[in-house]
């Protein structure tokens, strides 16, 4: 399509290479394809500036077209254009054979880390019956009781009612204990049938998939009742069009992984990305979508979404404390030390009936991405 910028519409440079034109493809698709709210004529031009571009022929063509048609200024000819209002040259450059470092986190600067206890039994809610306590307490009571009738001298009449009056309230204690017995049974069977795993599905093969599927294994499955969950389709979608999720007790998060250049990032209340003080248009998000979707599917769960972002080439990335909005960037020991403390509120609970619709939603291994 003339008047296009292939190059500027896929976010790489004149000189980039078939491997950055594949990953900068598949990075844009996800977010410009119809099922992830973009437009089919956006998404047609997308796939046209991608074919493009891979074929050496085609790109050739394309190069010698663009040079003849590119408006030029009289006075700098061969200055590259800018963009933003920063006016900073755009800052290509994603290395794609570079691999983030494998995150790790201090544990003791981790304030939830050493409050878990590990050998906490895990409950599963709702409760499908009353629990020891009730149980424990009636057995108690109807003991405590019935045990006048061998100390005190009561005359027939008396004996008589006080009995009565034990028979009922044993009657109601072996109801309870049935009730919390049936529970027990029910629990035992839930966990053998269902919840064999702590972690379900399997990452994608990017990097920073790879990264961050790697973090929740190691930290957040500390808290008995975390179950983690990798490649969630949206609701009627048959993509994996969620990158991580983590139930624990009535809250979920929901995690993008995000490959991008070094730098600072923030985000403003209405949401807007910055990058070291300048906006950021260097990729996107499904997540607000995402969070919409699983409002709608788990109406009774806490759920935040969260943007965990590694660094696409050598160097650091940074982001401010996070920020009370939708989608909030952090970085891997951000993410630990917030989601996980959020996390640990109730860390010893599992949500049946949750649990059973979000695993429903796990794509599985031969996972279709837009």
């Amino acid at each position: 399509m003339r008047g296009v910028d292939y190059y500027e519409l896929l976010g790489v440079g004149r000189d980039a290479s078939t491997a950055e034109i594949k990953s900068a493809y598949r990075s844009l698709a996800k977010v410009m394809h119809p099922d992830a709210g973009g437009s089919s004529p956006t998404f047609r031009v997308l796939q046209e500036a991608y074919d493009t571009l891979r074929d050496p022929s085609r790109r050739r063509d394309y190069d010698r077209g663009w040079s003849t048609t590119r408006p030029q200024s009289p006075t700098s000819p061969s200055r590259p254009r800018r963009t933003g209002r920063t006016g900073r040259l755009r800052d290509f450059g994603d290395d794609p054979d570079f691999v983030p470092p494998r995150p790790v986190v201090d544990t003791d600067e981790v304030p939830w880390w050493h409050l878990v206890d590990l050998g906490q039994r895990v409950r599963y809610a709702p409760a499908s019956g009353p629990g020891h306590a009730p149980a424990l307490a009636a057995v108690c009571g109807w003991f405590f009781l019935l045990l006048p009738v061998f100390l005190l001298d009561f005359s027939p009449l008396t004996l008589t009612l006080w009995l009565l009056v034990v028979a009922a309230a044993a009657a109601v204690a072996f109801r309870l204990v049935r009730r919390y017995l049936r529970a027990v049974r029910a629990d035992r069977a839930f966990a053998v049938q269902v919840d064999t795993d702590v972690v379900h599905g399997t990452p994608d093969d990017r990097p920073c998939e790879r990264a961050t599927a790697d973090l929740l294994a190691r930290y957040v499955t500390r808290l008995p009742g975390a179950r983690v969950f990798h490649g969630l389709a949206w609701p009627g979608s048959v993509f994996a069009d969620v990158d991580h999720a983590v139930l624990c007790g009535r809250r979920l998060v929901l995690i993008e992984s995000k490959s991008w250049l070094p730098g600072h990032y923030a985000v403003e209340d209405d949401g807007v990305l910055w990058r070291n003080g300048h906006p950021f248009r260097g990729g996107g998000t499904r997540l607000p979508r995402t969070h919409a979707a699983y409002r709608k599917l788990l109406p009774w769960l806490d759920i935040r979404t969260v943007l965990v972002v590694y660094p696409s080439r050598a160097g650091e990335i940074t982001t401010d404390e996070p920020a009370d909005t939708l989608v909030p960037p952090m970085t891997p020991a951000q993410f630990v030390s917030e989601v996980g403390e959020w996390l640990s509120e109730d860390p010893a609970t599992v949500d049946r009936e949750a649990y059973r619709l979000l695993l429903a939603q796990v794509v599985p291994i031969t996972r279709n991405t837009a």
